[in-house]
């Protein structure tokens, strides 16, 4: 099927493709169905597009390319929402939110999107427990790792 991406215009994906979230993403809960668009082979960002509305379309990061010991527990609600089995069936990202120059832009460590990839589910959790920030520059995150 055919979809129009906010960054990347039409584009061709398969129906196995679709990741179901099932309450949406905060701010966008009538947004059931997205796509992870890769930008580049091995490249830690991606699109989470949504295949009904080409204006609703983020730019996500795999958040252990910057931040290896980012961490946390999932609750055993998520866990069972997300119909998860083996943690190898789970993928994490976070939203990005890009700025100029682009070692400024930020990503979203307190509420990560967390993927069944078998399943194809997918939730934003909200970690009400943690430090973790919502905008943390890529600039700092990368000179955690040095540390």
């Amino acid at each position: 099927m055919k979809i129009t991406s906010k960054f990347l215009g039409e584009i061709e994906i398969a129906e196995e493709q679709i990741i179901h979230f099932p309450n949406g993403i905060p701010g966008f809960e009538e947004e059931k169905q997205f796509v992870i668009l890769p930008l580049e082979e091995q490249s830690p960002f991606a699109i989470l597009q949504s295949v009904r509305h080409s204006h609703v379309g983020f730019v996500i990061a795999y958040p252990f390319s910057f931040y290896p010991n980012y961490a946390f527990d999932l609750a055993e609600e998520d866990i069972k929402k997300l119909k998860l089995n083996s943690p190898d069936d789970c993928l994490t990202y976070t939203i990005m939110t890009l700025k100029e120059p682009f070692a400024d832009s930020t990503i979203n460590l307190k509420a990560p999107i967390v993927i069944n990839v078998k399943e194809k589910i997918g939730k934003q959790l909200i970690l009400h427990d943690s430090d973790y920030p919502i905008r943390f520059p890529l600039s700092e995150v990368r000179g955690k790792e040095e540390e």
